[in-house]
């Protein structure tokens, strides 16, 4: 069955879309388009032995050996954790001073270099989950406040956080993206993208609903945005704009929540990051209780991507960092809609680019007016999102190479319904057997592996 595509997408040039993209500190993007970042959780899990934890994987490597040659301007890692306890799941790539080797510098120098056959600036996301820590994986995570992440049942999912203190902001979050940050920079790779966004540890401390510090951390929105200013100066402090080296952030437009981030708070940090010479923004939404990736009106529909009208709201603050939008873009159209609108700068691909890794190649060169179209039930956010992890899984299994130059090698279509049934009924194994794993007191599987 031929890969579905979505419908009545206009056949229109996209010649905007390849335009370079330049960042205040005078490095270039060779297109529009980024690929986002989704955590792959294939990397290795050894907290007793810290010189073989968090290791990237010869699967995480082959990934990007596919995105690596899909015409992208810019390619932003999954999660690469700073904080070897504090992690968004088992097997998150880490980056810390105690697991320092020459085995792990190789292996991450390999990495940038396979994100970059197709010339793309080859991005590290830094992460710290803080109370979005797997309980698997800590259940007594750093928190910016101790407000425990509602679940339902509580607790099932993520432990109760503890508070950092004022000391261990400095020694515990800062310093450890510093050290990830430079290390990323002598690895070879082109920037990093701190993530402030989607309810990790830095947006616990940049939103009301979980900051409820009375330090100089909390309070006003300067002071809970004082931790990522304070990670970015020192990050220039080790590696100098005249280095070249890109340091960009991943940030909520809104949460979505009662007495959450609002649309003028993310404004007025867009505002801060802009001042301060952030190279690049990347613009999302939602949080772990309030999932976003999908509308949540009608008028985004129409535009596409789900954070569009916020976008519009908060580009304005922007003179010379540069705008990405990631979420709900599907075709050619809408993606050059919202660049001479000039909502965004960027284009941002996510679960597209796990159905089709060489999508702007496609795109860039007119063969394709849009992203392939899944069969799932719109409304279904989660199975989607599970979906795309099969996907990264499969991408996983070979290197471009020994697939004979596929990069959609083994990618199951989702846009074919008998094979998203085959989907749906082993995820409802998956979830049969976490709970057997969760009972026997064992960490459960997150990720449906496909044949």
């Amino acid at each position: 069955m031929a890969l579905q595509r979505f419908p009545n997408a206009a056949i229109v040039s996209s010649k905007i879309l390849g335009e370079k993209l330049k960042f205040p500190n005078r490095r270039t993007a060779a297109n529009r388009f980024m690929k986002a970042a989704m955590t792959e959780r294939l990397s290795t899990y050894d907290p007793q032995n810290p010189k073989k934890h968090g290791l990237p994987t010869k699967e995480v490597l082959n990934i990007y050996d596919k995105w690596g040659r899909g015409e992208y301007g810019m390619i932003i890692t999954g999660n690469v954790v700073v904080d070897p306890t504090n992690l968004e799941a088992i097997g998150n790539a880490i980056i810390f001073e105690e697991g320092d080797s020459e085995e792990r510098r190789s292996l991450y120098a390999q990495w940038a270099k396979n994100m970059k056959h197709d010339g793309a600036l080859a991005i590290m996301q830094l992460s710290h989950a803080g109370r979005q820590s797997s309980i698997w994986v800590n259940r007594t995570p750093f928190g910016a406040s101790d407000i425990e992440l509602k679940t339902d049942p509580p607790g099932t999912m993520y432990g109760k956080p503890i508070a950092l203190t004022t000391e261990q902001i400095k020694t515990e979050v800062v310093d450890r993206f510093v050290y990830a940050a430079k290390y990323a920079y002598e690895c070879g790779f082109d920037g990093i993208q701190i993530h402030g966004a989607h309810g990790y540890l830095l947006t616990q401390f940049t939103s009301p609903t979980t900051n409820n510090r009375t330090d100089k951390y909390g309070g006003s929105l300067e002071n809970r945005n004082r931790i990522i200013i304070e990670i970015y100066e020192a990050i220039r402090k080790e590696v100098p704009e005249s280095t070249g080296f890109l340091v960009g952030i991943k940030s909520n437009s809104k949460e979505f929540q009662e007495k959450g981030t609002t649309v003028n708070d993310a404004r007025d940090l867009c505002e801060a990051y802009e001042k301060h010479g952030f190279d690049f923004v990347e613009l999302t939404g939602g949080t772990a209780e309030k999932y976003v990736f999908a509308h949540e009106r009608e008028s985004t529909k129409i535009r596409e991507a789900f954070f569009v009208e916020f976008a519009d709201a908060i580009r304005p603050v922007f003179k010379n960092t540069v705008l990405y939008l990631t979420g709900g873009f599907r075709t050619v159209g809408a993606m050059i809609d919202a660049v001479e609108k000039g909502t965004t700068q960027g284009i941002g691909l996510a679960r597209p680019a796990t159905a089709e890794p060489d999508l702007p190649k496609k795109i860039l060169n007119g063969s394709v007016p849009s992203a392939v179209k899944d069969a799932f039930n719109p409304n279904d956010i989660i199975k989607q999102i599970m979906a795309s992890g099969s996907q990264i899984e499969q991408m996983g299994r070979k290197s471009v190479e020994d697939a004979g130059g596929d990069v959609m090698d083994q990618i199951s279509d989702y846009s074919d319904p008998k094979m998203v049934e085959l989907f749906i009924q082993a995820t409802y194994k998956l979830f049969e057997e976490g709970k057997q794993a969760a009972m026997a007191g064992k960490a459960p599987k997150t990720v449906v592996v496909m044949e």
